[in-house]
């Protein structure tokens, strides 16, 4: 059997961003499409580049920096305790890989906490946890089909419920973390997302919108075109992720799923002689791959799948 290409599994209707579109309005886009990013490119259809959640963490700060060297006040922004979810789908330590990746799929998110029986936070289970899955289950032999094997136990990412909205986009910005446990006392208790953030950034996303601050320089590690720095810099292309990784059509299932463990991107634009065909997410690979498995409790039947699925990505 041979694993399906790029091209194969793609998903051709996107949504895209022109680079001269407002980036308060590009928020506002991310928010209403629920995705965490969108390519960027131009009439002919030339890719630019990413314009993700990470480039709005990256924004916020700016706004607030601007802010205080332009002595203009900032909105009342909302703590952790005020944005996160507290309605959440969390997995056992003992719950088998196969059935938490067909848990991610079912539930359209893309990671689970993973707790004890007492609600303590122990870790969390990814899409990229899941892609270290699939990586082992190709090349060799699970050491476990057990959750706890693969999730990630930094408990540095977790946060208190009066984290300031800052310092969770600031948190966001510095790591390649999605989401931020919120814990009283080692107990779970609720979820920030990056989209959580950008949910309730209206107010200061605005503030470049209606001119309150001024910005003259994009955030450090997004696209600097040599304007000049007396411009009001309010556009997409001012702020996009230019260095974003992309892949070509013929990369295979597998090719990919080591692309996703390797790097922080959870989408993976394809590009044919520089121009936007496609893009695969984390998603795409993981549904492509859970049809080799089957989902159930007994971890004998798992690793048979999971054996079926080393065949077929060598045959």
């Amino acid at each position: 059997m041979t694993p399906p290409l790029a091209k194969d599994i793609m998903v051709t209707k996107l949504v895209t961003l022109p680079p001269d579109s407002d980036v308060a309005e590009a928020i506002r886009v991310l928010v209403k499409s629920s995705i965490s990013g969108a390519p960027v490119v131009d009439t002919d259809g030339n890719y630019w580049g990413v314009f993700s959640e990470k480039c709005c963490m990256k924004l916020y700060d700016a706004i607030a920096q601007s802010a205080k060297q332009q002595q203009v006040a900032l909105p009342t922004l909302p703590d952790a305790r005020q944005i996160m979810s507290t309605k959440l789908v969390t997995l056992s330590p003992s719950t088998d890989v196969v059935k938490a990746i067909g848990d991610l799929l079912k539930h359209r998110i893309s990671g689970a906490p993973v707790v004890d029986q007492d609600g303590r936070f122990l870790g969390v289970f990814s899409e990229k946890s899941s892609m270290s899955v699939l990586v082992q289950a190709a090349y060799e032999q699970l050491p476990s089909t057990e959750v706890a094997a693969f999730m990630d136990t930094d408990l540095g990412r977790t946060i208190l419920e009066d984290a300031s909205f800052l310092d969770c986009a600031r948190i966001f910005r510095e790591t390649h973390y999605r989401r931020l446990p919120v814990v009283r006392g080692g107990q779970l208790v609720g979820l920030v997302s990056r989209r959580d953030v950008l949910r309730n950034s209206n107010a200061l996303a605005s503030m470049i919108q209606d001119r309150a601050v001024t910005l003259t320089a994009p955030p450090e590690g997004t696209e600097q075109d040599g304007s000049d720095t007396s411009v009001v810099l309010d556009r997409v292309r001012h702020f996009l992720d230019i260095e974003a990784e992309t892949i070509d059509e013929e990369l295979d299932l597998l090719g990919i799923a080591q692309v996703f463990l390797h790097t922080p991107y959870r989408r993976l634009p394809v590009i044919r002689e520089g121009k936007l065909v496609g893009q695969v997410s984390r998603r795409d690979v993981l549904a492509a791959t859970h049809r080799l498995m089957e989902v159930t409790p007994q971890r004998e039947s798992s690793l048979l799948y999971l054996s079926a699925l080393n065949t077929a990505f060598h045959h």
